[in-house]
């Protein structure tokens, strides 16, 4: 998960050939930004993803959270919505403005990547992978702090 600057909100490991859209759920669970008082914000205001993350579990996830889902919809699930008529429901809601933005987490990954222990992934053990993206996730929000000459 990656906020709008680009910068790391939540990880979660999965081995390599697993599939991201089971963890969607897991992967917003995580996210805690805490504000200036009270308890962090869980819930952002919307959610964009590609057309991998397009269930209808995921987005009844985010409805119910009242999250707003900014997801193309997979060319086969639009096809089986048509062939049912009006019983296959509404086409799903989409903004493009707000998709365009998506490319913030593809720009993340280039910056995670930097570093060639974690683009290259010389840790074998998952544990000291995470550490490493923990580690290059904080180097990055530190380099917000500080000012550039």
């Amino acid at each position: 998960m990656v906020e709008e600057r680009g910068l790391p909100l939540a990880f979660v490991l999965t081995p390599g050939q697993a599939s991201d859209c089971p963890q969607f759920q897991a992967v917003l669970n995580r996210i805690r930004v805490p504000g200036p008082a009270g308890r962090p914000r869980t819930r952002p205001g919307a959610v964009a993803a590609d057309k991998a993350y397009s269930s209808k579990a995921n987005r009844a996830y985010l409805r119910r959270r009242r999250i707003t889902a900014v997801i193309p919809e997979k060319t086969d699930q639009q096809a089986n919505r048509k062939n049912k008529g009006s019983a296959g429901g509404r086409p799903v809601s989409f903004d493009p403005a707000l998709y365009k933005q998506r490319n913030t987490v593809e720009r993340c990954f280039q910056k995670i990547k930097t570093w060639r222990g974690l683009a290259t992934r010389y840790d074998k053990s998952p544990q000291s992978y995470e550490a490493g993206l923990h580690l290059r996730a904080a180097i990055m929000w530190l380099k917000t702090l500080t000012p550039t000459t």
